[in-house]
């Protein structure tokens, strides 16, 4: 039928792999088949597609449609295929739900996934759902949703086998194979006493390969890395990156075992991370939904506030222009070269930022090396400078002869020195007082390097012109 036809769209390569998905082709033809009642044809395809293709496709049918596409689906592959949606997506449909079948869909949910969806109902609903699920599933929920959202324990997940470390191996892989089904991995097992303390952690092939009388206690690994649950979540991904785990143990003040974050989820921290310092970047404000979602007066007001701040910076610029009215008066060949070299310092400044924002996040560079960064800084600014002013030197002796040539050298060699340790110096400044050093934007950078090098450009022309 129809939906045989859409799946042309889904292009194969040489090597079997999915290259795209047009998802608003096949949503016109699930449409159709809806009205035509023909659900068993939806119902074979949907069976050959992925999960996050499916959730593609619902989001690209109308409402009602999305639902009925949804009851489709098997109640595992629907809690799953859930995690897949955008977060408007998911309480979209959560509320168009019955209660009855919306506690069951969060039921079959994994545990961190049924709590961020908690999270975005109003409260409303949320007091609807509460009764309906276990007093473990409440208590569960309740306690991963206290988490504030920066932290450890808003990302990690309850869903974690643990073992006792007086086990056999044999015994412990039948607790595995138990805990197998609820388990958001088994591949690590951690191991607990009977107070929940974390004592170590055990991998699936060690347990495999040793032999079926050996205790857990002497395979383990007694110093696990691990993370409090009110840590910040930015470091539980940069851990999971350096050490390549699957999985984090998160402990509560008391080392009480209470979660683990999956290298899945470190890599959503990761990216939201890297959404966030690229906004910062560029002087706008975090945005909660897609840009697609958002209004636009969200858009309005996370771009408008730094616009107005470096409007009101900039007339400083224009204060040192006409601070030097007599001069440029006398030199009018000064202009000519004004945008070159305000520009230049702000590239040079923008480029020492984005390299210092990058290393202070990734963890190549701490402040303590501050130091040791700002000489080699000077260094490379002073050879940047010094090859730049090289080239307009020619151009200055054509347009303005040679003292202008020697004005518009040495503005270039001390507005890129000046712009290079702007760059630099900002990103330490912000993470000295605990602020993020993404902040420390190129836009910012820009601005403070323009005024900057207007002052110096026209002092330095006013010093040489008159002698």
């Amino acid at each position: 039928m129809g939906i045989q036809t859409s799946l042309s769209d889904i292009r194969i390569d040489s090597q079997g792999e999915r290259l795209s998905f047009d998802a608003s082709f096949i949503a016109v033809e699930v449409a159709r088949l809806l009205r035509e009642d023909q659900t068993s044809a939806i119902r074979e395809f949907l069976e050959t597609q992925e999960l996050a293709d499916i959730a593609t496709l619902i989001e690209e049918l109308d409402e009602g449609d999305d639902l009925t596409v949804l009851r489709l689906l098997d109640l595992h592959d629907q809690a799953e295929m859930l995690g897949y949606l955008r977060a408007s997506s998911q309480v979209a449909l959560a509320t168009r739900i019955p209660r009855r079948e919306l506690v069951a869909l969060m039921g079959a949910m994994s545990h961190d996934e049924r709590a961020d969806l908690f999270k975005q109902l109003d409260e409303e609903a949320q007091e609807a759902i509460l009764p309906a699920l276990s007093k473990a599933e409440r208590e569960d929920l309740r306690r991963l949703a206290a988490y504030e959202e920066w932290t450890v324990g808003s990302v990690m997940t309850s869903d974690y086998a643990t073992l006792m470390p007086e086990m056999t191996s044999t015994q412990a892989i039948e607790a595995l194979r138990a805990q197998a089904i609820e388990a958001e991995t088994i591949y690590y097992a951690y191991i607990i006493d009977e107070g929940r303390k974390l004592v170590g952690v055990v991998s699936l092939r060690d347990l495999l390969t040793a032999r079926p009388r050996q205790r857990v206690s002497e395979i383990m690994d007694r110093e696990p890395i691990w993370m409090r649950a009110d840590g910040e979540q930015e470091d539980a991904a940069r851990l999971i990156s350096r050490y390549d785990l699957l999985a984090l143990p998160v402990l509560d003040n008391n080392d009480r075992l209470v979660g683990i974050v999956t290298a899945d989820d470190a890599m959503d921290v990761a990216e939201e991370e890297v959404t966030e310092d690229f906004y910062k970047g560029s002087i706008v404000q975090p945005i909660e939904l897609s840009v697609a979602e958002a209004t636009i007066a969200m858009l309005y007001k996370a771009r408008i506030f730094w616009l107005v701040l470096l409007v009101f910076g900039n007339i400083f610029s224009g204060a040192g222009i006409a601070y030097f009215e007599d001069t440029i008066a006398e030199h009018l060949s000064l202009l000519f070269f004004l945008p070159l070299l305000i520009a230049s310092g702000g590239n040079a400044g923008t480029q020492s930022a984005t390299l210092m924002v990058r290393a202070l996040a990734t963890g190549d560079v701490r402040p303590a090396d501050f130091g040791k960064l700002l000489g080699r800084e000077v260094l490379i600014a002073l050879a940047l400078g010094l090859t730049m002013s090289l080239a307009v030197s020619m151009i200055g002796v054509w347009r303005g002869g040679p003292d202008i040539a020697v004005v518009v050298a040495l503005a270039m060699v001390s507005i890129v020195l000046m712009g290079a340790l702007i760059g630099m110096c900002l990103p330490f400044i912000f993470a000295k007082f605990d602020r993020d050093p993404a902040a420390a934007s190129g836009p910012l950078v820009t601005s403070i390097a323009d005024v900057l090098g207007v002052l110096i450009y026209f002092t330095i022309a006013a010093r040489v012109l008159e002698i």
